[in-house]
């Protein structure tokens, strides 16, 4: 069962998100907030797997309520119990159109995925599976936003970014490669003749290296390191 907490400002949306996600059988609904702060603090103390952000974009606090929702736990006294499985929730943000720009921002504070505000139930559904499973979502609009913006800050990160990319091995790079590609860990697994697990294995000690929070991340780096070159 994934649990989620709904973060819209507008109570119809949020009743709407509600009822849509907790009619699915293996998702369940574990609060709702009406900001970016007071998802931070719900988010604190329920742990939810997933947080579905809304409106986001209008509000002052929502980059920084990502960053805070997705660092890394505080470790607990093993007499208390750990919440979310021991990881911090993943953010699965709702963006209307025209805002791509702040959607990168969004992924630089650590969310995890993107969707159009009008995507159909269904995808909503199977994007807070994707996420919660520790893989992308993101749509092309985001993709090239993310795209424009590496090439306006690459010459300024270079440096930074290629030292992080010096401490992957060969067949990591390979596999971020492939994620920064667009493939899933069943299609990595298949073109690059490895095991599922092991390309999760993979996944996971290249997000530890970069410093990454979740696998849209490390696209972004893939990018920013010019391992991956944008088309012209």
């Amino acid at each position: 069962m994934t649990s989620v907490l709904v973060v819209h400002s507008q109570s119809l949306h949020r009743l709407g998100l509600h009822m849509l996600l907790a009619a699915e059988p293996d998702l369940t609904v574990v609060g709702e907030a009406t900001s970016g702060t007071e998802a931070v603090r719900v988010s604190a103390g329920l742990g939810p797997d997933v947080v579905v952000m809304g409106d986001h974009a209008a509000d002052p606090n929502g980059v920084e309520a990502i960053r805070r929702i997705t660092r890394p736990l505080t470790p607990l006294p093993a007499s208390e119990p750990v919440r979310g499985g021991g990881r911090p929730p993943r953010v699965l943000v709702l963006t209307p159109g025209g805002h791509e720009g702040y959607a990168y921002a969004a992924l630089r504070a650590g969310a995890g995925g993107f969707l159009p505000q009008d995507a159909a139930p269904d995808e909503l559904t199977a994007a807070v599976r994707i996420v919660a499973a520790g893989d992308a979502v993101t749509t092309p609009s985001v993709t090239r936003a993310l795209i424009d913006a590496v090439r306006q800050e690459r010459p300024a990160r270079t440096t930074e970014r290629e030292t992080g990319l010096d401490m992957l091995t060969e067949r990591e790079r390979d596999v971020l490669t492939a994620v920064a590609s667009g493939w899933s860990n069943a299609e990595i697994a298949t073109r690059l003749s490895i095991a599922p697990t092991t390309v999760k294995s993979h996944v996971s000690h290249i997000l530890a290296k970069i410093g990454a929070r979740a696998r849209v991340q490390a696209v972004a780096f893939a990018y920013e390191s010019g391992l991956v070159r944008p088309a012209a």
